[in-house]
């Protein structure tokens, strides 16, 4: 059965806690970008390059062959997340290795999966 949210049922307003929390939020631009960004987290596909680029750099042709995937899809989607700023490269003569852009990402990666292991 499913839960219902409770409802408040008084028709009080609390002008305090109001201003409190609209002082506390985002302006309109972070919030989309911010809404973007989670957008890119909304792939199962990136999610599982991100957790493979977690503890070590990977070239795509190592990933496509990790992930059981080609490497035009890899590429594309890791297009997507160096455009996020979540992966970033670098070049070792022909090859070119991807890691997590920085510690931003592991921590997300790592308290989102704390949450969902709760």
């Amino acid at each position: 059965m499913k839960e219902i949210a409770p409802q408040c049922r008084c028709a009080e307003i609390h002008p305090d806690r109001i201003a409190h929390a609209d002082g506390q939020c985002p302006n309109d631009e972070e919030l989309f970008a911010l809404s973007e960004l989670f957008k890119v987290f909304g792939d199962s596909t990136r999610i599982r390059i991100l957790y493979v680029l977690f503890e070590t750099e990977l070239c795509v042709c190592d990933i496509a062959q990790l992930l059981g995937m080609n490497i035009s899809a890899i590429s594309h989607q890791l297009r997507v997340l160096k455009q996020a700023r979540l992966v970033k490269f670098r070049r070792a003569g022909k090859t070119v290795f991807y890691s997590l852009a920085d510690d931003h990402i592991h921590a997300i990666l790592g308290q989102g999966m704390d949450h969902v292991r709760e």
